[in-house]
């Protein structure tokens, strides 16, 4: 599986200072890479390649809309998180925020977003596009925000595909959220690790056991991983939203539209139309009780 350039970092349409690429590309492989491994690949991987992530997705992303996945659904006609009119006042953490499109939409329902992301040059677009709103660098498993901080979370492809330990973010995310808090967070559908990812024809035949685990890694010529991505089945993410103390309230799997000419990766309109491309999960914090760490 080719890096896909997850749908839901977020771009801009305004022209960024360019950074020189890397001098040699990465081998592709499949391999093991604990939590420690791809946290600090994937914050250096954003970071290089933060520009052109930028350059290429902004027309289709804007600076200000809420773009749950590359089929374009977006939250104004999807009300993941809930009525517009309902998020005025409604304190949101957006997760893996990129340039922080998401979280300037949603000051403009008056809702008062805090954009984080573990990328410092994702962050920089953030603030190069401007806004009212915090920006905070951090990983996310380890949150920098107290117990119940906030009434909302969301992440268009934001951490979760990269991380190792999904379970560890999303018991984060719990803490920080209030009683009855909501998270929706989109992740590329897990059915497209079968198959290879391109966008036409050659990625309709699968190619490899949808039940190998094994993440996705890019390493330097020293074995040093450079960009992960890690792979979880439907039910895997299922069970790691009830185990972190979440209640399953939605399972999205956008449709493509017939308005989206657009190919992303390996997401087009021939894939979309057979395939899905994305799944989104609306989640509520389970009021039973907090989940017990895993040690």
């Amino acid at each position: 599986m080719t890096p896909p350039g997850p749908a839901g970092r977020k771009s801009t349409t305004r022209e960024p200072i360019i950074q020189e690429s890397e001098a040699s590309e990465p081998e592709a492989t499949r391999r093991d890479a604990d939590v420690a491994e791809s946290s600090r690949a994937n914050r250096g991987w954003w970071d290089r390649n933060a520009d052109e992530y930028q350059i290429e997705h902004g027309t289709f992303l804007g600076d200000d809309r809420f773009v749950w996945g590359p089929e374009g659904l977006d939250e104004v006609e999807a009300e993941l998180l809930g009525p517009p009119e309902g998020l005025k006042g409604r304190d949101v953490l957006e997760i893996g925020a990129g340039a922080a499109q998401c979280s300037r939409w949603l000051t403009a329902q008056g809702a008062r977003p805090v954009a984080l992301d573990i990328s410092h040059r994702q962050l920089q677009h953030a603030l190069r596009i401007g806004g009212s709103f915090p920006l905070v660098c951090a990983d996310a498993g380890a949150l920098p925000f107290a117990d119940g901080s906030f009434d909302l979370a969301c992440s268009a492809y934001g951490a979760l595909p990269f991380v190792a330990d999904p379970r560890q973010v999303l018991r984060e995310v719990r803490r920080v959220l209030r009683p009855g808090g909501r998270l929706v967070f989109s992740v590329t559908h897990p059915i497209r690790w079968a198959f290879p990812d391109e966008p036409g024809p050659e990625g309709l035949s699968v190619s490899g056991s949808y039940f190998d685990r094994t993440p996705y890694v890019e390493q330097d010529d020293e074995g040093r991983a450079v960009y992960v991505e890690h792979h979880r089945t439907l039910g895997d993410r299922v069970r790691d939203v009830v185990a972190s103390g979440f209640r399953l309230v939605d399972l999205v799997e956008p449709e493509w539209p017939v308005w989206n000419t657009s190919e992303w990766g390996g997401w087009s309109p021939l894939r979309g139309n057979l395939i899905p491309g994305t799944a989104i999960f609306v989640c509520e914090r389970s009021e039973t009780g907090a989940p017990p760490a895993e040690g």
